[in-house]
């Protein structure tokens, strides 16, 4: 009974943080980001129905691995600012260093990805992992979908 009771607080607790988060729209790009933010995580706990241990483990591995793949992401936009002007004007060696600084980045994108696998594993049932991979798929269509709809008709 007692878990039953727990279980349905922490679903009205998540539902209302998400009713709150929406009901203020954000105004510029960082409160954008931390409102979707908000709602994966929202999302991602619904959708997997933690334990509150496996909740505590999992939550420390997963800000863990996005807080490392957002500084890959950031050096990787670093690197590259200077391209995207003057694309156009790249020589044939430059282009070549380009293109194959991109497969390396998203090899060691991989990399990381690999190794919080295997964390995720260590916290979580197997079937939940999975489960997580599905809701991240899920949530970025929805997030799609969302803005899709937002964007006024081209003309």
């Amino acid at each position: 009974m007692k878990h039953l009771f727990a279980k349905t607080a922490f679903g009205a607790l998540i539902v209302f943080f998400c009713l709150a988060a929406m009901a203020q729209p954000p105004k510029n790009q960082q409160e954008k980001k931390e409102h979707i933010e908000q709602l994966k995580i929202s999302f991602i706990t619904q959708k997997l129905d933690f334990t509150r241990d496996e909740a505590q483990k999992f939550w420390l591995v997963y800000n863990e691995y996005h807080d490392a793949l957002e500084a890959l992401r950031k050096e990787r936009r670093e690197k590259f600012k200077g391209y995207r002007e003057r694309f156009d004007e790249l020589s044939e060696k430059e282009m070549t260093e380009l293109a194959d600084e991109q497969i390396i980045h998203r090899q060691r994108e991989l990399d990381l990805m690999k190794k919080y696998h295997a964390e995720y594993k260590s916290v979580l049932p197997i079937k939940k992992v999975a489960m997580l991979y599905r809701a991240e798929e899920e949530f970025k269509r929805e997030v799609l979908k969302e803005v899709q709809n937002r964007k006024p008709p081209e003309r």
